[in-house]
């Protein structure tokens, strides 16, 4: 059975007929043509699919694309503004946080993500103080990272294109970070 959906993929809206089993994974890649989220273990273990879904990072290949009719998806290729790159995808590339890259859309994805649960002040399994603003540290960012796998090993460039941005935003607001580019949106 086929329903007809709509999603606002990286700014634009799509409209598809879509069974009622696809997962957004799938429709985004077979069925939209938007390949950066990659399809990796279809579990949701590697984290190669991770999408912002209404600005959360999520692994798309657990999502069922019907339940996201009228939502937000972006993806890496829908970070940036217009052809400038969103920071986070600039830090990759100064950093080099990368090696075959595979798996650095769904990396890009989820630290534009945390980036914006930190700055929110959600806490993470090693938050020290819960009372105060969460500090970005390597072991902060590692844990938040932690769903997204890497198999060439480019965790500690990874880390450090993360822990760049954190900076830059910190020292740019003082308190937090500009909640529509840390969250990906598109104009």
């Amino acid at each position: 059975m086929d329903i007809q959906t709509t999603l606002l993929v990286d700014g634009e809206k799509r409209t598809l007929a879509l069974d009622t089993r696809t997962t957004l994974l799938d429709a985004l890649r077979d069925r939209l043509g938007v390949t950066s989220p990659k399809k990796g273990c279809d579990h949701g273990q590697c984290g190669a699919c991770t999408v912002l879904l209404e600005g959360r990072r999520v692994n798309s290949c657990l999502v069922l694309a019907v339940a996201q009719d009228g939502a937000e998806v972006v993806t890496a290729e829908g970070l940036g503004e217009g052809t400038a790159l969103h920071p986070v995808q600039e830090a990759f590339l100064a950093r080099d946080a990368f090696q075959c890259g595979y798996c650095t859309p769904g990396q890009v994805c989820s630290a534009v993500g945390m980036l914006r649960e930190a700055a929110a002040g959600n806490p993470s399994h090693v938050t020290a103080d819960l009372n105060a603003p969460v500090e970005l540290n390597d072991a902060e960012i590692r844990e938040r990272m932690s769903g997204n796998l890497c198999r060439c090993g480019a965790y500690v460039n990874i880390v450090s294109a993360i822990r760049d941005v954190a900076a830059e935003q910190a020292a740019g607001s003082g308190a937090g970070t500009d909640s529509a580019r840390t969250a990906g949106a598109s104009s």
